[in-house]
């Protein structure tokens, strides 16, 4: 997948997350949504039928702006041809459902369903922090986990899941994610210390050209990623939180 789609046009994106269901139409152009966000809570149980309505609901609130727009969905999972294999703060339910098809009969529309450190990464490489970026580019989102979006010379690698390396007997995520650090009360300078190492195992498998780090945390990029000596540039994204619905509407476009 490349990061080369026509300038112009709107898409519609939706980011489907453990807490929260939000979408917005989006500007091709500009990567800017065109209308505000619009956010719903995530339905518990975070069954199938359950989420598909949720995401009905928030496309069909815009009305006419939705119109016959191009419409991506992200999702929590590794997601092979519209399929979840894996489920991360969702319904057990999810593992092996066709997401894609689910969501295209719900709405009566095509969808485009992606993982969401993927749509993420995709958005930032097209518009935020790794736009024109050559080489090898991984974007690693701390939260509850981490996601990771790998680009070779803007084409993504989808599926990628670098936060379950295991690194010194330890899914890395458990120790490294932004959890992590509020779980176990540390302080900056220690959850940096855990970052050094992870980031560190990165550079060696992929020797990257740059790293982006997003996330709810990468607002206080400055507390941590000073602390970070690595040969690889790491800087924060610059989209945050609305990368995934940016990065869906603009894989829905170039894919449909």
């Amino acid at each position: 997948m490349s990061t080369l789609v026509p300038t112009g046009g709107r898409g519609f994106g939706v980011d489907i997350g453990g807490s929260g269901i939000k979408g917005a139409p989006v500007d091709l152009a500009t990567g800017e949504f065109t209308d505000e966000r619009r956010r719903i809570p995530t339905p518990e149980p975070s069954t199938p039928k359950a989420v598909a309505e949720v995401v009905a609901q928030i496309v069909e609130s815009f009305g006419t702006a939705s119109g016959d727009l191009p419409v991506g969905v992200t999702f929590p999972a590794v997601i092979q041809h519209g399929i979840a294999r894996t489920a991360a703060n969702v319904s057990s339910m999810w593992v092996d459902a066709d997401v894609d098809a689910l969501i295209t009969t719900r709405l009566g529309r095509s969808v485009h369903v992606v993982n969401d450190a993927d749509a993420a990464g995709f958005a930032e490489a097209h518009y935020g922090a790794a736009k024109g970026v050559k080489g090898v580019v991984v974007v690693a989102t701390l939260g509850t986990g981490i996601g990771s979006a790998l680009f070779v010379d803007g084409i993504l690698v989808p599926n990628t899941e670098l936060g379950h390396l295991e690194i010194d007997g330890y899914d890395a995520e458990t120790r490294a994610a932004d959890s992590a650090r509020e779980r176990e009360g540390l302080s900056w300078e220690k959850w940096a210390r855990r970052l050094q190492r992870y980031f560190g195992v990165l550079e060696a498998l992929f020797w990257p050209d740059l790293i982006v780090v997003g996330g709810g945390v990468s607002r206080k990029h400055d507390r941590f990623l000073p602390l970070l000596e690595l040969r690889t540039p790491i800087v924060p994204a610059a989209l945050r939180n609305d990368a995934g619905i940016i990065g869906a509407a603009l894989l829905a476009a170039e894919l449909g």
